[in-house]
């Protein structure tokens, strides 16, 4: 074992912060900012309390391991090691390189593997028993010694098994190099998926990933706002959403999954990132905010406006109608215990022109990224459709582009909604465009 060099009891007579972090500058872990904290204060936002959402957490990963009846659960993905002990270290480049691993056992013992020399970094996480190195067994770094360095890991886990897993030789693992795997299974374990035990664990939330959210979102909409105030024509797709991208992160906010900002043509088909594009006015500019915001929660919802002073054409107006009730209704059925199915088949349903373009699922789920379940259109279903049902504590996001094939643009909008005991609640506020929005 590696000592970590902060000691996460040094702070228990300090100040702390709404969340529960220490109040202090020179602190190890990162997290929301000041601006963020006094706009959640101002706006009545409670802030969650860390301590209880990491143990909600690690204790829904540990049930669905010994659900799963395996000795442990190995990950290298840094959303499920975020998820399961908060500690979070070069997320993106992670996500490539798999520089980081993760065991937890089935009675919640919990050792980390981290990037060389730091140790330091999860030093304020005390539900992390171990800090290791040695789980980089990637190319970039092992070259041709990856089947060294693989063996030599395996067997560590080998050992780590042994001593934990009361004899039970079934591991479960999330990603992994394939001489990774080769060498797992080389010293007689079991390797089942493990992506499918993170990723059930993540799907209900705690009060405390809840509180999360709604600061997240919070933050995010703010940033979202100083975006809008800053389009007009003459700027670039890139220049606008560059203003998103740094009024996030002035908040606590950490990265963004893509660059899903289009205007005028480049609205249809969805999909295009944005470029050099000069938006024009009279322009539709749809986007798709995609980021992880502050505490690791991703934040997704979509808008389309109207660029310039000007007036919508009755087609920008007709297609955005059609988004709006499209959302409108789709979020009606989502409510506790509703069928996947079910809800696809009463879903509504696209003109005969956008069918084509339509998006890739009519909702999905949303945590600290999108996440399971997805629910299918019903031209998707018999290739696509999982079983399942809508629960209570779900984060979900009900999608809706609508694009004629071949037309001139397209509008994308997308709502972010918590599945309660009395049905969904839409967690977006941000106003729709009402130059461009239909009563309905």
């Amino acid at each position: 074992m590696l000592k970590p060099r902060i000691d996460p009891t040094r702070h228990s007579t300090s100040p702390v912060k709404p969340d529960g972090s220490p109040d202090d500058n020179d602190r190890g872990e990162t997290g929301p900012t000041a601006l963020a904290f006094s706009e959640w204060q101002h706006a009545g936002i409670k802030a969650p309390n860390l301590e209880m959402m990491r143990q909600f957490r690690l204790d829904r990963i540990v049930k669905q391991i010994q659900s799963a009846d395996i000795a442990g659960l190995l990950m290298f993905d840094p959303l499920n090691i975020r998820y399961a002990t908060d500690s979070s270290n070069m997320q993106v480049f992670a996500s490539h390189s798999l520089c980081r691993a993760c065991f937890i056992s089935a009675e919640g013992y919990v050792i980390l593997w981290d990037f060389k020399n730091c140790d330091h970094i999860s030093g304020h996480l005390p539900l992390i028993k171990e800090v290791r190195h040695g789980a980089s067994f990637y190319f970039f770094e092992s070259g041709d010694r990856i089947n060294e360095h693989a063996s030599i890991f395996a067997s560590t886990i080998a050992d780590i098994v042994t001593e934990h897993g009361a004899g039970n030789k079934r591991i479960a693992v999330d990603r992994i190099e394939i001489v990774g795997l080769r060498a797992l299974e080389a010293e007689g374990l079991t390797v089942i998926p493990g992506t499918g035990i993170c990723e059930k664990a993540r799907s209900i939330k705690g009060p405390d990933d809840i509180s999360a959210i709604r600061c997240a979102m919070h933050a995010a909409e703010q940033a979202v706002s100083a975006m809008e105030k800053t389009v007009e024509p003459g700027l670039s797709e890139a220049e606008i959403w560059s203003v998103l991208h740094r009024e996030q992160i002035r908040r606590g906010g950490e990265w963004i999954e893509c660059r899903l900002l289009a205007s005028g043509p480049r609205t249809n088909p969805w999909y295009q990132e944005c470029g050099p594009r000069i938006v024009q006015s009279g322009d539709l500019l749809a986007f798709d905010t995609d980021l992880v915001s502050c505490y690791g929660m991703c934040i997704d919802f979509s808008r389309t406006w109207l660029v310039g002073d000007g007036k919508a054409t009755a087609e920008q107006k007709d297609l955005y109608q059609i988004a709006q009730e499209h959302l409108e209704h789709n979020i009606s059925l989502l409510q506790p215990g509703a069928d996947f199915k079910e809800i696809s088949d009463k879903s509504h349903r696209l003109p005969e022109a956008c069918r084509p373009l339509r998006y890739a699922m009519l909702a999905h789920g949303v945590g600290m990224c999108d996440e399971y379940p997805c629910i299918y259109y019903p031209e998707d279903y018999e290739t696509h459709g999982l079983e399942g049902q809508v629960e209570v504590g779900m984060t979900l996001c009900a999608e809706a582009y609508v694009g004629k094939l071949h037309g001139h643009e397209g509008v994308k909008l997308e709502q972010q909604v918590l599945i309660t005991e009395n049905g969904p609640e839409i967690l977006s506020l941000y106003p729709f465009d009402q130059r461009l929005s239909v009563p309905i």
